[in-house]
C-alpha cells in the first residue's frame, strides 16, 4: 500500500508540475519552467521510493503499469477540477482501455 500512496502523491506534484502552468499563461515560460523544475523535485522526492519499496511486491513493468493508471486518474481529476475542463466520454473510453491493459500486466 506505501507503494500506491508514494506514487499517487508523486503523480499530484507531476501534474501540477507539467500542468498546473496552463492556467498562468501570463507569466513568462523560463518561470514557468522553473516553478515546474522545483515541483517536479517533490515529484521525485516520491517516485524513487515508491519504485524503491515496491520492487520485488511487483516487477519493473507493474510499477510502470501501476504508475500509469495512477496518472490519468490524478489526470482526470486535475483536468475537471484545477483546470475546468469537461472529461468527455470518448476520453473515458481511452482511459477504460488503458486499465484493461492491468488486467494483461497482472495476468499470471
Amino acid at each position: 500500500m506505501t507503494t500506491i500512496v508514494l506514487l499517487t502523491l508523486s503523480n499530484v506534484f507531476m501534474t501540477f508540475a507539467w500542468y498546473g502552468h496552463l492556467k498562468y499563461k501570463h507569466l513568462p515560460l523560463a518561470t514557468v519552467i522553473l516553478a515546474s523544475w522545483g515541483i517536479a523535485f517533490f515529484e521525485y522526492c516520491l517516485m524513487v521510493p515508491a519504485n524503491r519499496i515496491g520492487h520485488g511486491r511487483f516487477d519493473a513493468a507493474q510499477l510502470k503499469t501501476i504508475q500509469e493508471v495512477i496518472t490519468l486518474v490524478v489526470f482526470g481529476f486535475f483536468s475537471v477540477l484545477y483546470l475546468r475542463e469537461p472529461l468527455k466520454w470518448n476520453y473515458l473510453v481511452g482511459f477504460l482501455c488503458l486499465v484493461g491493459a492491468v488486467f494483461f500486466v497482472f495476468k499470471k
